[in-house]
């Protein structure tokens, strides 16, 4: 891992891929919180502690908070096809 490049966790995808852990760097041409995967050609992600983290305990908590937020999206769904009635 060279000078400017960092570990990062990935939490974009998490709810349907897992977390990623990669190499990064950081695209300060572009905006300071956007990073460039390392070997990837091309996968960018903008937003850290949201789509991506510099430690591990910050993406598993983002994670976990994906996580709940998508049952409670899945039960009012679900409540919702409960309450239909065709007539």
């Amino acid at each position: 891992m060279s000078s400017d490049t960092f570990k990062v966790w990935i939490t974009r995808y998490a709810l349907t891929e897992g977390i990623y852990e990669k190499e990064a760097k950081v695209c300060i041409d572009v905006s300071e919180d956007m990073i460039e995967v390392i070997g990837s050609n091309g996968m960018y992600f903008h937003g850290e502690g949201k789509d991506w983290h510099r430690t591990k305990e910050s993406a598993v908590k983002r994670a976990e908070e994906m996580r709940l937020k998508k049952i409670v999206n899945v039960e009012k769904q679900l409540q919702k096809l409960k309450d239909m009635k065709f007539e």
